[in-house]
């Protein structure tokens, strides 16, 4: 799971944007925002890098 949708909102970035910066299809940063498919290392790597955050920032604890 991933926060990257939520990061996006939080930078003040669309998914549209992004997916241009990082080279994608549209289609496909949709369906990481929705969680319905997960980035590849890499390409979270570029995400964290094009926000700003720490690659850490994009993803959901699975500590409780």
């Amino acid at each position: 799971m991933n926060r990257i949708k939520e990061v996006l909102v939080i930078k003040g970035m669309s998914q549209k944007e992004l997916a241009v910066k990082l080279d994608r299809n549209p289609n496909t940063i949709t369906s990481i925002c929705n969680n319905k498919s997960q980035p590849h290392l890499k390409d979270l790597k570029k995400i964290a890098k094009i926000l700003d955050v720490d690659i850490r920032e994009l993803l959901i604890s699975t500590k409780v």
